[in-house]
């Protein structure tokens, strides 16, 4: 295999003439020859026994030149970047030039390859002050939630619905007299001051009382998801069949007891104060991290090459149709949900997709720049981790390079990440 490589007229782009041998092209041929050969009824030979020339002289002799291109093209163009340290960041854009049995296989690739990066200066980069500090009013709204986790739901007979009540109710919606699909239930729970529906609707259930009707005016927000009722008025026929209100355990030591393994509300404090102040650990490292690389990444210059960009929101995408299946969606259904098309969902995903190669791209050059590297330990005691977690013997893992390589990695992101927090300038 030969390659001369060629800068185009694009940045960042570069131009690959790859020329294999006739040899090496007439064992592809021969190779997808036998592989279908099977495949081929000639008359005067039983199926799948006639001989390669008389295939190529019944169908023509270019019958096996796509197939053996195909199968002969990933080994030698992945070959040809290896050999010529071009690191490709986009589909390659082939071309053949000349294919023709007992000659020698001569194709083109124009393909985008990884952009230089004009880092500023980033040790010392400044960044807005981020503190968490748990604070009593912190310690009581978790209880509060825990509170209202344990509370009984008791009937109530003697008044109309108040904020804060659980109305079971039916209604069904209107829009210029004519019911429309979706606006019709019946006992269902409402909570008075949840805002989980339209607003204005729960704000005229309060009042109603139990076996009473009324008609609830209301106007879907414009952005509403449903495109067919977003900004147009509407009447909701609404009854009320039942009014149910929160009874909330008293905060003392037997509620502590009742709700976990403490015995005093004291020590059910101290420990939710435990947790919060690791929550808000977790969370001021993380928003401190995600400063440091945006700062750095907008005090830089990358030009992104648009194939990298591309194949960057097609994996994004994919990750999201993956998170769909789990909600038993397929995209398809989502965009009829939301109203959207597929091109305004990629649109979406544009500048996400460009924050995270700006991201990637900067660790990576700062890995560099620092000589910041994994040792062997930190990626096998990583891997035994990995190994725990998914059930998986860890022994198998550390002999496969491609694993060793992803731990490497996100290790050596890792350590980059905390340098440059610790070297960063907090406002």
């Amino acid at each position: 295999m030969k390659c001369k490589v060629e800068k185009t007229k694009n940045a960042n782009e570069v131009k690959l003439e790859i020329t294999i041998e006739a040899e090496k092209f007439d064992e592809a041929i021969k190779k997808v020859y036998f592989k279908n050969a099977k495949y081929f009824n000639i008359p005067g030979f039983r199926k799948g026994k006639a001989p390669m020339h008389i295939v190529e002289k019944y169908y023509g002799k270019e019958i096996f030149y796509e197939d053996a291109f195909n199968d002969i093209l990933p080994e030698q163009y992945e070959l040809a970047l290896k050999e010529n340290n071009i690191e490709a960041v986009s589909r390659p854009n082939i071309d053949v030039t000349q294919i023709e049995k007992g000659q020698d296989l001569i194709f083109t690739a124009v393909v985008q390859t990884k952009p230089e990066i004009k880092l500023c200066e980033y040790k010392g980069i400044e960044i807005p002050k981020i503190e968490y500090n748990v604070s009593d009013k912190n310690i009581d709204e978790e209880l509060e939630r825990i509170q209202n986790k344990n509370a009984r739901l008791v009937s109530v007979e003697d008044r109309a619905v108040e904020k804060g009540d659980i109305a079971v109710i039916d209604f069904e919606g209107f829009i210029d007299g004519v019911p429309f699909e979706g606006g019709k239930a019946e006992e269902h729970e409402l909570e008075i001051g949840s805002n989980t529906f339209i607003p204005g609707f729960e704000d005229q259930v309060i009042g109603i009382k139990i076996d009473e009707e009324k008609d609830i005016k209301v106007k879907f927000p414009e952005e509403y998801f449903s495109k067919e009722l977003a900004g147009k008025d509407a009447v909701f026929k609404v009854k009320v069949h039942e009014i149910k209100k929160k009874e909330l355990p008293e905060l003392d030591d037997e509620f502590a007891k009742d709700v976990s393994e403490f015995d005093t509300l004291k020590e059910l404090k101290n420990s939710i104060k435990e947790k919060l102040e690791k929550e808000y650990d977790e969370k001021e490292k993380y928003e401190k991290q995600e400063a440091v690389i945006k700062a750095i990444c907008d005090k830089s210059e990358i030009d992104i090459p648009s194939g990298m960009l591309e194949i960057e929101i097609e994996n994004m995408l994919n990750d999201f149709k993956t998170r769909l299946s789990y909600q038993g969606l397929n995209l398809e259904k989502y965009l009829q949900i939301v109203g959207k098309t597929e091109d305004e969902i990629n649109k979406e995903y544009e500048e996400p997709a460009k924050q995270a190669i700006r991201s990637r791209l900067i660790i990576e050059a700062i890995t560099k720049k620092e000589k910041i590297e994994a040792t062997a330990d930190e990626i096998n005691k990583k891997i035994d981790e990995m190994a725990e977690n998914y059930g998986k013997e860890s022994d198998k893992l550390k002999e496969n390079e491609n694993v060793r390589d992803y731990i490497k990695k996100e290790i050596e992101s890792e350590k980059v990440i905390d340098f440059l927090v610790k070297n960063a300038k907090m406002k």
